[in-house]
């Protein structure tokens, strides 16, 4: 109830903020109407509504700031706690009400408020933006000092070299545990297969149903399917790794055991194919928003000129709408990397070193969460692994994203 006070507060302080400065412009606009040949008449160079903004972020902006502030300095600790005492809601008033009567004397026709609002936007725009690095920045320092601790206990050519992971230790000096092998190859290997499997899948089915839906097919079919597709991306992954288990594990099974082919009971075939089939509606989308942002003018030329339909696809529409098609391609790529459940339940936690999809293996994301689960002393090379793991996937993905942007570069220099 506290809290709500207050944000009754700022939302009441806000609007009439607002209102007062469109009064206040508003009226001395009339009183220019009514005076046009007085020496001192000025014309509006905004519309009044922006000269509201102005004095709301000149009155309540700067006394939340000064809010939190006066809150820090009366803390012995940084915290939110402020937001539901009601003592806080008068300086709240009283410090917007003393903003918003020195904002007033700016209030001029002559002041423009549209561009003083404008650089206001282009500023918390700046402000969200940094806030977005600092905090991937933040991630991969935390990572990265996590990680420097476990290389400090493994060496770092074993951890990148290595071609067994058992990362099987003793907790504690009283405890009797594995000495513990920590090679990623084969866990990034088993990624790596699982990825190709699901991209294999989902890349060309993907594609080809972006291309149909938006080349081929009428707008009233578009219409309709296209929600109903991307109704997958909203299905619980858990829901995926269930129907991978029990569905598509033993109909692998089935299938290749009636030719004499062996399948563990858990395989990345498994995994892969329902990971594809989750991430179709990914790349169907975002291909099919990009190729239906390509100028009906650039089909329309390529059809003038006597080129096919497939043929305006494949040399106009297509390299037109790429750098959209590999964001959604880099999209799907990390969503493959990225998923945990599917594997768990479809392909296991061995981490196998083999590239055949019908044997078990395990995924970066599936040991990380092995690691992290459960009562674990984080001074233990088997916890600071996790972020070992981590960090490795972080610099292959950062790696991936890099070389996409090269390519799309490269293509679309050609292109044009």
């Amino acid at each position: 109830m506290e809290k709500l006070q207050l944000i009754i507060a700022v939302i009441l302080l806000a609007m009439s903020a607002f209102y007062a400065g469109k009064r206040i412009i508003k009226k001395a606009a009339a009183k220019n109407r009514n005076n046009p040949d007085s020496f001192n008449t000025k014309p509006l160079v905004s519309l009044p509504r922006y000269y509201g903004y102005c004095t709301v972020m000149w009155s309540v902006v700067p006394a939340i700031f000064l809010l939190f502030l006066i809150s820090g300095i009366n803390s012995e600790y940084v915290s939110f706690k402020f937001l539901g005492l009601n003592q806080y809601v008068a300086p709240l008033v009283l410090i917007s009400l003393a903003f918003l009567f020195a904002g007033i004397y700016f209030i001029k026709p002559n002041f423009n408020a549209r561009e003083h609002y404008e650089s206001w936007l282009k500023k918390v725009f700046m402000l969200c933006c940094f806030i977005t690095i600092s905090i991937t920045l933040l991630i991969f320092v935390s990572v990265f000092f996590e990680s420097l601790k476990f290389f400090d206990k493994v060496n770092v050519f074993d951890f990148l070299f290595g071609l067994e992971w058992s990362p099987q230790t003793a907790l504690r000096s009283d405890q009797a545990g594995s000495s513990g092998k920590f090679g990623i190859i084969p866990v990034f290997l088993g990624t790596f297969v699982i990825t190709v499997i699901a991209m294999v899948i989902a890349l060309p089915f993907g594609l080809l149903s972006a291309i149909y839906i938006s080349e081929y097919s009428k707008p009233r079919f578009r219409n309709i399917v296209k929600p109903i597709l991307e109704i997958l991306a909203g299905i619980p992954t858990v829901v995926y790794g269930y129907f991978a288990a029990m569905t598509m594990g033993p109909l692998i099974r089935n299938v290749f055991g009636g030719i004499g082919v062996e399948v563990a009971s858990e395989s990345a075939l498994s995994a892969g194919l329902v990971m594809g089939i989750m991430i179709i509606p990914f790349i169907m989308s975002l291909s099919d928003d990009v190729m239906a942002a390509v100028p009906r003018s650039l089909r329309d030329a390529s059809l003038g000129l006597g080129a096919t339909k497939s043929e305006t696809i494949k040399k106009i529409v297509i390299p037109a709408a790429l750098p959209g098609i590999m964001g959604a391609f880099l999209l799907a790529v990390s969503r493959a990397i990225g998923e945990t459940m599917i594997v768990v339940m479809a392909a296991g936690l061995i981490a196998t070193l083999s590239i055949s999809p019908l044997a078990p293996v395990t995924t970066v994301t599936a040991q990380i969460v092995r690691l992290l689960v459960g009562d674990q002393e984080f001074d233990s090379a088997k916890t600071l692994a996790a972020f070992a793991l981590s960090l490795a996937l972080f610099l292959i993905t950062l790696a991936l994203n890099f070389a996409a942007i090269i390519i799309v570069k490269k293509y679309r220099e050609r292109y044009e």
